[in-house]
Order: C-alpha cells, then sequence, then structure tokens
C-alpha cells in the first residue's frame, strides 16, 4: 500500500440522511482522479456521526463500489475495544484491505491500556491493522516511536497514518521491514514523503486528488521541484485550512464548500457539524482567489 489517500467524505442529505448514492458517486470519480486507495469512515467520513449499523453499511457500498479497482483501508476505531473489534471483524469479512484504528477518545485510558486495546483488536481479526496516530482528537497522547515499533515486532500492527504536527517520526518508522507509515497531515506532504512516507492521507484530497498525485509522482521521481511546484498549486488550500477564511465552521465544510465551487456535488455535514452558507461560500471563493482544480 502506497501512495495518495482520500479519507474521503460520507455525503448526508440536507436533514442529515445518510445518502449512499452520492458517497459512493464521489468515490468512483476520486478512483477516476488517479488516486491510489481510499479511507472510509474516517475523520472526514464523520464515523463519530455514524451508527454502528451505517458504519457497516457505509463500508460494504464502498466496497462494492471500489470492486477491488483500490484498496480500502477501513475506519474501525471506536471508544471500546470491543466496538471496535466487531468492526474490524466486519471490515475483514466486508472485504477492506487493512483496518484503521484510532486512538481511543474521551474518556484517558493509560498508555498500557492502549497497547492492549491495539493488541485486543489484532488478535480478534485477521486483517492487518494500522494505528491511527491523532492526539489532537484523541485523548491520549500519541503511541511514540518504541511503541509502534514495538507493537509491529509483536505482529500487532501493520502500519500507522501519523497526524503529528511533525514529520520527523516518519522516517524512522517507514524504515521497518514490511511497516507502512503515511503522512496523515495537511501542512508538509513533500517533507514527508522525502523523508520516506509510503504515502499521504487527507480530508484535504477530496477536493485536490490528481494534483496531490502529480506531487506523489514527482517525489517518486524524485524530481524536487517538480514537486514543489505541484504543492506550491495547493498552498492557497492550506492556507485556507490554516487559517480559515469563514470562521466557526469545521474543515469539512470547507472541504464541501471547494467542491460545490467545482461544481462537483459535496452533500452535507451532519449536525452538530454545519456548511457554509451562500455569503460564507462567497468569502471562500474569494479567499481561493480562484477556483481549485481537482
Amino acid at each position: 500500500m502506497n501512495g495518495v489517500y482520500p479519507a474521503a467524505l460520507t455525503m448526508f442529505g440536507p436533514g442529515g440522511r445518510l445518502n449512499l448514492e452520492d458517497t459512493c458517486a464521489h468515490l468512483d470519480w476520486l478512483i477516476g482522479q488517479g488516486v491510489h486507495g481510499l479511507v472510509i469512515g474516517g475523520t472526514s467520513g464523520e464515523f463519530v456521526a455514524l451508527t454502528g449499523a451505517e458504519r457497516r453499511v457505509l463500508l460494504e457500498a464502498a466496497l462494492e463500489t471500489v470492486a477491488g479497482r483500490v484498496p480500502v483501508l477501513a475506519g474501525t476505531g471506536a471508544y471500546t475495544t470491543a466496538e471496535t473489534i466487531e468492526l474490524t471483524a466486519h471490515a475483514e469479512a466486508a472485504g477492506a484491505t487493512a483496518a484503521l484504528v484510532v486512538l481511543p477518545y474521551f474518556q484517558r485510558p493509560s498508555r498500557e491500556e492502549v497497547l492492549a486495546h491495539y493488541r485486543a483488536v489484532a488478535a480478534g481479526s485477521g486483517l492487518p491493522i494500522w494505528v491511527y496516530n491523532i492526539p489532537a482528537n484523541a485523548a491520549i497522547p500519541a503511541l511514540d516511536l518504541p511503541d509502534l515499533a514495538a507493537l509491529h515486532a509483536e505482529g500487532v500492527i501493520a502500519g500507522v497514518k501519523s497526524t503529528l504536527p511533525t514529520v520527523h517520526q516518519l522516517a524512522e518508522l517507514a524504515a521497518l521491514p514490511g511497516f507502512r507509515a503515511f503522512y496523515g497531515g495537511y501542512a508538509a506532504p513533500v517533507e514527508a514523503l522525502a523523508g520516506g512516507a509510503h504515502g499521504w492521507i487527507s480530508g484535504l484530497l477530496n477536493v485536490v486528488p490528481a494534483a496531490a498525485v502529480a506531487v506523489w509522482d514527482a517525489m517518486r521521481r524524485s524530481d524536487l521541484p517538480a514537486a514543489r511546484a505541484a504543492w506550491a498549486e495547493l498552498l492557497p488550500l492550506r492556507r485556507m485550512l490554516a487559517r480559515p477564511p469563514v470562521p466557526g465552521v469545521s474543515d469539512l465544510a470547507l472541504y464541501r464548500g471547494v467542491l460545490r465551487l467545482q461544481g462537483r456535488p459535496a452533500g452535507h455535514c451532519r449536525a452538530p457539524l454545519r456548511d457554509l452558507d451562500a455569503a460564507e461560500s462567497r468569502i471562500l471563493e474569494k479567499a481561493l482567489g480562484k477556483v481549485p482544480s481537482p
């Protein structure tokens, strides 16, 4: 597993109803843009807003749409170990390539409890387990390099999505034999890939999949000037996320706003998240300067 993996948006109707038709059309479009894989039911897929039944239905519909064209990394993390095991077992039976298991959230389990959590999830499934290392949205610190290396040596985990503010960890993790280390942010993909990251996972990739693939392709050719040039085209979107032009909305609302500016179906966020209104969409368009090419 290598390359550009959008953390795919889940599409909802205006009243919050799960819209599988639009979701699957979006996935099909992403694949057509050349992405190398997909994350289903991740943070940008609003997994925390889905019921357990909806998470299963979403993954099944996504896998049917993908039909083996690209690998699918299924978000199966939940707060409890039991539910995470159940969702991971379902992902394995449904045909996912691997499971992305987020750090426990809200409550604050100890480091030893978190490690036991991942060991139990791995023991309950034959699916490769990836750690979603995102301390900003978890209740605990990120698992550190020795912890990840130890879990990998035990055969518990096969990869990591690292959503840390720094990228130097990825170089060491990428050197572990058989381990996949993916950059999980939006600010420094060139630096992460230059350091050895095997791929890039981000919600940003929902709106600029082909442009992100151009960054990846240039880095694979060791063509740093071309990678810098491709990334420079995306800097307005980086600034959009670092300094949102519309206060009080989520990054998911901004992604949906960009899709609408591109003339693409965008669905809606599920409350309590909200969408941009018409005036805010105009502010976003002005801030971007021009509608970014996918």
